[in-house]
């Protein structure tokens, strides 16, 4: 593992995160893009943050245009959240398969986030918290959102999962 990276002014390490994780409110302004249209749009999102990860942001239902979203058969299990289920995303001739999760009956400590959806920045066009463009966490398990004012290292990456 990479040391850990010493945050600056405004800014918050992933190793300050907690384990278990922790979910909390979010006033940021979120936006989601796929194929030229804004499919996610709010300030009424909620985060959850755990020990190495940036942040997984959920948008509630009412803030996502949902006729784009098709419920799969995909299904995984978070140890802290539950069973998660999964939407494909399509507009026009394009398509995102699973790359969109929500928990219809997360644990107890998550039940804040029911039925709220998170997607893989990886597989969007573009992902914004506050304006400022996100960067994908690396690999393609977590979902983490990356902003500026996130530091790491972060897992997810080739060599990361022993850490």
């Amino acid at each position: 593992m990479r040391e850990r990276i010493t945050p600056g002014p405004g800014q918050e390490s992933v190793w300050d995160y907690p384990r278990p994780p922790r979910l909390e409110d979010s006033s940021k302004h979120i936006q989601v893009v796929f194929n030229e249209v804004i499919i996610a749009d709010t300030r009424r999102a909620k985060r959850v943050l755990e020990t190495s990860h940036p942040p997984s942001y959920y948008i509630p239902p009412d803030d996502i245009r949902l006729e784009y979203f098709h419920r799969t058969t995909r299904s995984t299990f978070c140890e802290w959240k539950g069973q998660a289920a999964y939407y494909t995303i399509q507009i026009g001739d394009q398509q995102a398969e699973n790359a969109a999760w929500f928990y219809p009956n997360p644990t107890p400590d998550f039940i804040g986030i029911k039925n709220y959806v998170a997607v893989y920045p990886s597989r969007m066009q573009a992902c914004y918290v506050n304006g400022e463009l996100v960067q994908s966490q690396p690999g393609d398990f977590y979902g983490g959102w990356i902003t500026s004012d996130i530091v790491g290292p972060f897992k997810g990456g080739a060599g990361t999962w022993g850490w």
